[in-house]
């Protein structure tokens, strides 16, 4: 005949069962919440990246359109009236009249801080934030450097940008000839 083990035995018995149970309950949770958390810095990462890239395309597809028209409507004036390397001035005669006096027909972009923006006589508008830089270079006919922005014939144009929380940089770059000049 067997004796019946005593409740206090059967108690710790299951207590510490229980005790390795959340143990391992505890790791295999651990190992879960590290692998979801990996996944979520991957998403993160990943929409900063795409972010960065749309914002830059948008900005430098603006920018070198407006390059190519400079100088657009007539001959009694520079296309571009200062190029600098974070700053460009262009002219479009849009209303025909032969001057570039009218809102609209004089054109500024520069970097200011980390925002690109276009002032074309109503305030300097943001364009894309988180831009890290813009690099502006100036072509002439023989496509050598020049800093005279009368003899500038092509812009080449390169924008680093980045996503939200200096996540996911990208740098683009074009050039593009006026068609005017």
């Amino acid at each position: 005949m067997t004796r019946a083990a005593p409740a206090a035995t059967l108690a710790r018995v299951n207590l510490a069962e229980l005790l390795v149970t959340i143990a391992l309950l505890g790791t295999v949770f651990a190992g879960t919440l590290t692998a979801l958390e990996q996944g979520q810095r991957a998403y993160t990462i990943g929409a900063a990246r795409v972010e960065a890239q749309q914002n830059g395309r948008f900005a430098l597809e603006r920018l070198a359109s407006e390059v190519r028209n400079a100088g657009a409507g007539g001959v009694g004036f520079d296309a571009i009236s200062v190029a600098e390397r974070e700053r460009i001035i262009l002219h479009v005669d849009r209303d025909g009249d032969g001057r570039t006096t009218a809102l609209g027909e004089t054109i500024t972009w520069r970097l200011a801080g980390t925002v690109l923006r276009r002032d074309a006589g109503g305030g300097a508008q943001p364009i894309v934030d988180g831009v890290r830089s813009l690099v502006l270079e100036y072509l002439d006919a023989a496509r050598r450097p020049t800093a005279v922005p009368a003899e500038v014939r092509t812009v080449v144009i390169t924008l680093t940008t980045e996503g939200a929380g200096g996540i996911g940089a990208l740098t683009l770059t074009t050039q593009t000839r006026l068609r005017t000049r």
